[in-house]
């Protein structure tokens, strides 16, 4: 099997549990030997909204390695370590704001700005609503350069009886994007 190298950022914008599933999800991934090698990335406001949303700090328990929003010895802050993918879930419309002009001024944005560079892939699961038009064009902005825009929006064809599982739909569509075997609902395929 291909195994990826991928990066994982979470924002501070609201949906820490979309962060979680994709958590539980990449820990998954890494047990069937889907994975190479995993960083995880998370700003300051990241953790403080898990904490008010979730009402925990459950994040400290992964066995993933972190990196320090301004630790630019990452390897993924270079694109000679070959990362595959990076996922910022969720995405803040600042995050995207700063990736969109091209401002890296931390790790998150410096690691977009390089899967970009090296067109590979940029998955950002933006998570605000309405939008306003600086947000849209920032999106556009992004996508003309080879980014994903994948917003936090649930699909409910699937039954999910929880939040986690409403949450669930967004990240499986994350996890077919970025390239890995995922065993989740298809429409037609499955029975609801």
């Amino acid at each position: 099997m291909n195994m990826r190298k991928i990066a994982v950022a979470v924002t501070g914008a609201s949906g820490s549990v979309y962060a979680k599933v994709l958590f539980d999800k990449l820990q998954q991934l890494r047990e069937q030997d889907q994975i190479a090698e995993l960083g995880i990335m998370m700003s300051d406001n990241a953790k403080d909204v898990w904490v008010h949303e979730l009402g925990n700090r459950s994040f400290e328990g992964y066995d993933f390695r972190f990196f320090d929003k301004r630790d630019f010895t990452a390897p993924f802050a270079s694109g000679s370590a070959g990362f595959d993918t990076l996922i910022i879930c969720p995405c803040s419309m600042g995050t995207l704001g700063r990736i969109a002009s091209g401002t890296s001024d931390d790790l998150i944005t410096r690691a977009a700005d390089v899967v970009l560079k090296e067109r590979r892939k940029l998955i950002l699961v933006v998570r605000e609503t309405p939008y306003n038009l600086i947000h849209i064009n920032n999106m556009k902005t992004v996508t003309e350069a080879g980014g994903i825009i994948c917003p936090a929006t649930p699909s409910f064809y699937s039954l999910p009886q929880t939040v986690e599982e409403v949450a669930d739909t967004v990240v499986s569509r994350v996890i077919d994007l970025a390239g890995f075997k995922n065993d989740s609902y298809r429409w037609g395929q499955n029975k609801g």
